[in-house]
């Protein structure tokens, strides 16, 4: 990268606020929490932007939460939503609190703050609330006295006093929730994201020799390729950045390697490409039902059917046959069993016969996104070529402005990725591929 580059890499100015977010990886030991502190501690002597002053967002401490959820289990086989947001909300408290202890042995001016003390409002869902207010001035109060203020993620507390949980991947959204009320408050601020990886990349690098980390990616790229797979970034954590404009990086705790920015727009130097990455959902089902009559009032009533059996729905599309249709759609294979029952339950309520319901097939979602595509041409046709080069088959289509997805057979689905990542030059390894900027990644 040219030093004019670097310059322009450079924020224009300093926000007034950080936040930090580490991930469980990151504090999973007693050393990796006092590494943690350390790592704050010279941030801070460094000349933290925000000056001296930074709010640090923690999750559970390795599989901590995993473990608490075996243990409900043990007590209970299907234990109250309520009672496991008491349980699981401990473990980002835990964490928290010996990170503020390492922080003050360091010499750091620290204290821990849990989502009732920092009035994390969120609705009643409980394991999978939504932030709804953050009452800043309980934050600036504990700033009076400390440099850090150690929040647990993951968690909210509902208007009337219950503990609930954000779902997987929720301390991202807490720090972003963090960063978002500090925004709409006319403070500058930036959420930094640490875990166990250094940045976004253009496939999974376990997967895909080569994949390339990315120096930027917009929030619409990063939106597509977390509802589609990626998990990198927790979804509504991306949504609540681009709503309120801030700043997301995303870097390893584990190495000083630059990491990725996700942001509005690239930097005008940064040629965007046709595709950003490519990603894969799996543990798919594709279900066929057959002849149904096309009136469009027993495909209500199906899906209606289906959302009362809490079953989210995939990749739906349609086919007409006279006056029969034929409705196709993806549902986790978990919930194949509510899938059929719900189908049968709809059709048997209408006193119809001669339809019938395919057995699930197991399928992976396999998903090229780029911003790049807005302005492209031919890139489906470049999908599908590559696809039919390993002789791929394609068990079904789905596309966005941004994305094109195809459902593969599970055994094929890594070819499927490798195929595509050759493709649009995705990998350091590609024979073709130069690099317009040191990476770029979703």
């Amino acid at each position: 990268m040219t030093d004019r580059q670097n310059r322009q890499n450079r924020p224009k100015k300093l926000p007034a606020l950080v936040v930090q977010k580490y991930g469980g990886s990151s504090v999973a030991t007693s050393e990796k929490i006092k590494n943690v502190a350390l790592r704050i501690k010279n941030r801070l002597e460094a000349g933290a932007p925000g000056g001296s002053k930074m709010a640090v967002v923690v999750s559970a401490m390795g599989k901590t939460t995993d473990g608490l959820i075996a243990l409900a289990k043990e007590v209970s086989p299907s234990p109250p939503p309520r009672e496991m947001d008491m349980l699981l909300a401990t473990g980002e408290q835990v964490s928290a609190a010996l990170l503020a202890m390492a922080l003050r042995d360091a010499g750091v001016a620290a204290t821990s703050r849990n989502a009732f003390q920092l009035g994390i409002e969120t609705s009643g869902d409980h394991s999978n609330a939504r932030i709804q207010d953050i009452d800043l001035s309980l934050l600036q109060r504990s700033f009076q006295e400390n440099s850090v203020v150690v929040i647990t993620g993951f968690q909210g507390v509902t208007p009337e006093g219950d503990l609930t949980t954000l779902g997987r991947g929720g301390s991202d959204t807490s720090a972003v929730a963090v960063a978002a009320k500090a925004v709409s408050a006319g403070i500058d601020a930036v959420c930094e994201i640490y875990s166990d990886v250094p940045g976004i990349f253009t496939c999974d690098p376990n997967k895909v020799p080569g994949a390339r980390k990315l120096d930027y990616i917009t929030y619409e790229e990063m939106l597509e390729l977390a509802s589609l797979g990626a998990k990198v970034l927790h979804m509504r954590s991306v949504e609540l950045a681009r709503k309120y404009g801030v700043t997301l990086y995303c870097a390893s705790t584990f190495s000083e390697e630059r990491g990725t920015y996700v942001v509005k727009e690239l930097p005008e130097w940064l040629e965007s490409p046709v595709v950003t990455g490519v990603t894969v959902a799996r543990n798919q089902m594709k279900f066929v039902v057959k002849r149904i009559p096309g009136d469009g009032d027993v495909l209500c009533g199906i899906f209606h059917a289906l959302a009362l059996a809490g079953v989210n729905l995939d990749m739906i599309s349609t086919a007409e046959d006279g006056d029969m249709s034929f409705l196709t759609f993806t549902a986790l294979d978990g919930d194949a069993e509510a899938v059929v029952n719900a189908v049968s339950g709809c059709m048997n309520e209408k006193g119809l016969t001669g339809w019938a319901i395919e057995p699930g097939i197991p399928v992976t979602k396999v998903s090229a996104v780029g911003d790049g595509m807005n302005a492209a041409t031919g890139v489906a046709g470049r999908v599908f070529a590559a696809l039919r080069s390993l002789e791929v088959t394609i068990r079904g289509i789905s596309t966005s402005d941004i994305n094109i997805s195809v459902l593969v057979d599970d055994e094929r689905a890594d070819e499927a990725v490798a195929a595509l990542a050759k493709e649009f030059q995705l990998t350091t390894t590609d024979p073709q591929y130069a690099p317009l900027h040191t990476a770029r990644t979703p």
